[in-house]
């Protein structure tokens, strides 16, 4: 007997709805029709949850390998949502691009690190694109933690595809203009979210 039929016997037995059995567990009707249909499985938290509910155990409800298949997707999902924290949490640090003494400022032939709120050694058009870029980047970051939270999966990949092309437009800016610290900077960035991007294509 499959999961999804033993899970519809389970409840019947109790005399339980699919609204009932939601609550029971926390979780939504959804996900119990989804489950008793036979097209998804639940979590390993909401295993124990129905086998601690109906007084059976895990393997009474699933097969050793589907288990295994459960746990090795679940270990996925959390390894590529520790990413995407990650990656927010990355482009919210370019906040130190702004708030860094990143940027020389010449007083009286002595030449001083100052941050982006008082760089004015350069054209306005570069501090506008400076301040684009930088500020680009923190939305990003903000919006990628946000779509994490709320487990948005759908929109991940282009946020992240966006997110690089920041990186590396704001690195052949800043080369372009002569700027060394804040390349290093931008740089280093770009290295943390190139070797994220590697962990999350592996798992």
């Amino acid at each position: 007997m499959e999961f999804c039929e033993k899970l519809q016997e389970l409840r019947k037995n109790r005399g339980l709805t699919q609204e009932e059995l939601a609550e029971a567990l926390y979780v939504s009707r959804t996900a119990i029709s989804k489950w008793e249909s036979g097209r998804g499985y639940p979590s390993i938290d909401s295993l124990k949850e129905i086998s601690c509910y109906f007084s059976v155990t895990i393997d009474d409800l699933l097969s050793a390998d589907k288990l295994i298949t459960i746990a090795e997707k679940e270990n996925k999902s959390n390894v590529q949502n520790i990413c995407d924290v990650l990656f927010g949490i990355t482009d919210l640090c370019s906040c130190m691009l702004v708030i860094l003494p990143l940027y020389p400022k010449t007083v009286n032939d002595n030449v001083y690190s100052v941050s982006l709120f008082d760089y004015a050694e350069t054209t306005g058009l570069n501090l506008t694109i400076y301040w684009t870029i930088f500020i680009s980047m923190m939305l990003i970051g903000v919006l990628k933690l946000l779509l994490t939270y709320f487990k948005v999966v759908k929109s991940q990949k282009n946020i992240t595809s966006c997110s690089l092309v920041l990186s590396i437009l704001a690195v052949i800016i800043l080369s372009l203009t002569r700027e060394p610290y804040a390349v290093i900077v931008v740089f280093l960035l770009l290295l943390i979210k190139g070797c994220l991007l590697f962990k999350y294509i592996r798992t």
